[in-house]
């Protein structure tokens, strides 16, 4: 069993931008594309998830990619299995989401071919299971905004809704909601 870690949270850590972990700096990458990003960041994306039963993982509509519910799963095994507050800390939570992030990114490379077709990330729900007393929801979502702003950039950051919940597909504690707005957009 994991054993559960304290992470100490400040109001500064709360707030729009705050991090609790490492903030990777975007200056002089703002031109750069997506994919630029992911390399000078030495960020590897996983294998695009599959399924868990019968849907697709996207699905695009005009200019608009909806993913499935993405969660913290490495090679179709979950990677986080438990509540936030309970078995689980934030700083556990943060890795959740960033790893439910880096799926949502390998999921949209594989249907648009490249993620400089991504011209903004229009959506972004973040879902976990928690305790009842478990309050820290914004810094476990934060670990896949910051991953976005990292590879989009400050003014393609979504708006973003954080919701706890009593539990998630599989025992996971983390499931993502993305929209992402593409360029070219398919026609019906």
């Amino acid at each position: 069993m994991e054993k559960k870690r304290t992470v100490i949270v400040t109001e500064a850590s709360r707030g729009i931008g705050a991090a609790v972990g490492q903030m990777v700096s975007t200056t002089g990458l703002q031109s750069a594309g997506a994919e630029s990003r992911l390399h000078n960041l030495g960020i590897q994306l996983p294998a695009a998830p599959t399924p868990f039963g019968p849907y697709v993982e996207a699905q695009q509509t005009g200019n608009l990619l909806f993913l499935s519910g993405m969660l913290p799963v490495v090679d179709h095994k979950p990677k986080y299995l438990g509540r936030m507050g309970k078995e689980l800390d934030a700083e556990a939570g943060r890795d959740a989401a960033r790893t439910a992030a880096l799926s949502a990114l390998a999921a949209a490379r594989q249907h648009l071919g490249s993620l400089d077709r991504i011209t903004r990330v229009v959506r972004l729900g973040v879902f976990m299971a928690t305790s009842g007393d478990f309050f820290d929801q914004p810094v476990v979502a934060d670990g896949a905004s910051d991953l976005f702003r990292d590879i989009f950039g400050n003014d393609k950051l979504p708006v973003r809704l954080v919701i706890g919940v009593a539990s998630l597909p599989l025992g996971m504690p983390v499931e993502l909601e993305v929209i992402f707005e593409v360029a070219g957009a398919i026609e019906g």
